[in-house]
């Protein structure tokens, strides 16, 4: 059975954090069966996690050597793997698969967090009077839970993550075969080899998107949220609206665009409208420097982090959309619910946000694996880098004592001329666009690449620009890409 990642994305790190993963070099069943138990109780929502057999660990868990399993003892492990695992109670089973890389045999064993737990193994393998112990993982280790910790993971018994819930009013013919190819495909999982020709009920197992027995198998939401055209049948307002208000909030324009469908493609497809029409480029030159500056009104890394994090960190189970406000002066992403009741509002004004448990542990674990948001507790670093690389505001994070919604705020830098830049670029974008024009009515032949060097620009800002032309109508191509023309409209 395949798993939903790749043995090359485990081991060179960045997707699935080192916490998540642990590497052992043979076989042991005592530390790897306490190891499965634990991240099967997932005691922090992190999703689980991934035992590698055939590595070499280093002190700070990441990957010192790879050995891999010699052939002749994979069967050996494998058997052992089973019959280890049947001593977790309540029944639990991680997925496995022999993987090979750089010419060596690697198994890896995928222990998501389960969905009766907490579970138990023994404390010591072989002896009948052994103690029972709930495993968990606390950073890159596996420890004995204190009595707190046991009363916190009786807690989750009775709260399952909503995006790790079957959807009982689903089908599994609601979940997208090519979505989850494409799906495959672009993480590098093996599965994607094997998807076509699998059973469908099978393949949505290996992925845990889907579970129950046989004869009552029913799509979780996480798979309805990634792997259904229309999510929001399930889950009402399921959605991303983009709301323009560039006369502020008294003016009397608003426009208003809503995405829809798969969320990494929503996602997608709502940063890509932002950078294409509300992100815009200052180039200021100076007498005294040859290289002319360069920064935007909003930089694209801090915009694309917090979308992310409100798609992350949204409440599926509220109908409620995440909305993004384009303002002459700022940008706000609002969600719902708000911050984990962890964090408190001082802490966000402080910009120090670390949850001890996650509200979406597997939409997290699909975001990550498309790249589309940091490391668990990173994204406000993110966000500050980006903004203060650009010489941007500080951001504003907030949310109510009732942590009903949470609010991002990024603000608009100051253009040279000291006011925010979307109203200085404006007036610049308009000329820029009105050169590109004049240029292309005496050169018609020219390509977008000697138009960014004749106009001193980013090929990605004309590229943006001659977009926005062939929507208003003022500019389209003729004949082919090779060898066609432009053809000024207006």
């Amino acid at each position: 059975m395949g798993l939903p990642t790749s043995i090359k994305t485990l081991l060179r790190g960045g997707v699935v954090e080192w916490a998540r993963i642990e590497f052992k070099t043979t076989w042991d069943p005592q530390a790897s069966l306490k190891t499965i138990c634990a991240f099967a109780n997932d005691v922090d929502n992190w999703g689980g996690g991934y035992l590698v057999i055939g590595v070499v660990q280093q002190d700070d868990g990441t990957p010192a050597q790879l050995v891999g399993v010699p052939p002749e003892k994979i069967d050996t492990y494998l058997k052992n793997m089973l019959n280890a695992c049947k001593l977790i109670q309540p029944s639990y089973m991680p997925i496995t698969e022999v993987a090979e890389y750089e010419g060596k045999l690697f198994i890896v064993a995928w222990a998501p967090g389960g969905s009766t737990r907490p579970y138990s193994s023994p404390k010591h393998i072989g002896s009948k009077q052994s103690p029972r112990i709930h495993w968990i993982r606390r950073m890159a280790s596996t420890i004995e839970p204190t009595v707190e910790d046991e009363r916190d993971l009786y807690n989750l018994a009775n709260n399952v993550p909503f995006d790790d819930r079957v959807n009982h009013a689903a089908e599994l013919s609601d979940l997208s075969l090519p979505l989850i190819e494409s799906y495959l495909n672009e993480v590098g999982s093996s599965l994607y080899r094997e998807a076509a020709s699998m059973d469908f009920s099978e393949l949505c197992r290996s992925m845990n998107i889907a579970d129950g027995p046989d004869e009552y198998i029913k799509p979780k939401n996480v798979g309805l949220l990634f792997f259904s055209m229309t999510p929001e049948v399930w889950m009402p307002y399921t959605q991303i609206d983009i709301v323009e208000l560039p006369e502020g909030e008294a003016g009397d324009i608003i426009r208003e665009h809503t995405f829809k469908g798969p969320l990494h493609h929503q996602l997608r497809d709502a940063l890509r409208y932002l950078n294409n029409y509300i992100i815009v480029e200052e180039v200021v030159k100076h007498s005294d420097v040859a290289e002319a500056e360069r920064h935007f009104n909003y930089p694209y890394a801090a915009i694309e982090e917090a979308l992310s994090n409100a798609v992350y960190h949204k409440g599926y189970d509220s109908r409620e959309p995440i909305e993004v406000r384009v303002l002459p002066d700022r940008i706000e992403i609002l969600s719902h619910p708000g911050a984990d009741r962890s964090i408190s509002i001082e802490n966000l004004k402080q910009f120090r946000a670390v949850s001890r448990r996650y509200r979406n542990r597997r939409v997290g674990e699909f975001l990550k694996e498309l790249h589309l948001t940091e490391g668990r507790n990173t994204g406000f670093r993110t966000i500050l880098k980006a903004l203060r690389s650009n010489g941007s505001p500080d951001p504003l994070f907030e949310t109510d004592e009732s942590r009903i919604y949470f609010l991002t705020t990024i603000y608009a830098r100051k253009s040279s001329e000291g006011v925010p830049n979307t109203t200085a670029a404006t007036d610049e974008v308009n000329e820029r666009r009105r050169a590109m024009l004049r240029y292309l009515a005496k050169h018609p032949s020219a390509s977008l690449s000697v138009v960014a060097r004749e106009l001193d620009v980013s090929r990605s800002t004309v590229d943006r620009d001659v977009r926005t032309l062939k929507l208003e109508g003022r500019l389209r191509r003729t004949g082919s890409t090779s060898n066609g023309a432009w053809e000024v409209l207006a």
